[in-house]
């Protein structure tokens, strides 16, 4: 759950002041530093990060009373502001599952051979 939160917080707070790509970086640190399997990396970092997303293009849709989102949909041919929304929290979830997962599979390769993280 920490990492969770943590993923979520640092990823939103990042993406205002830096690139879309940002959103490997919290999920990677968690992920070595939190997170034990990789299958819950996957799951945690894609969820944080997804959902960083969502809410941030939940705000802007409600701000702007969805016009962003209904023009978007047209542009796409999906017909719904919604399904924006939900491909949003699939694509941003993305760079945090593969974060996430690098990170924990980073520290499961060290913590099996030590003597290659001295070199």
């Amino acid at each position: 759950m920490r990492a969770f939160i943590g993923i979520l917080l640092l990823s939103w707070l990042g993406t205002f002041f830096l690139p879309w790509w940002i959103l490997f970086l919290p999920a990677f640190i968690f992920g070595a530093w939190l997170i034990e399997k990789p299958l819950s990396a996957i799951v945690i970092g894609f969820s944080g990060t997804g959902f960083a997303w969502f809410l941030q293009a939940l705000y802007i849709h409600i701000a702007n009373d969805a016009i962003a989102a209904i023009r978007v949909a047209e542009m796409m041919g999906i017909g719904s502001p919604w399904l924006v929304l939900v491909i949003i929290l699939l694509v941003g979830g993305l760079p945090g599952a593969a974060g996430a997962v690098t990170g924990c599979l980073l520290k499961l390769n060290l913590k099996k051979n030590p003597e290659t993280a001295a070199a």
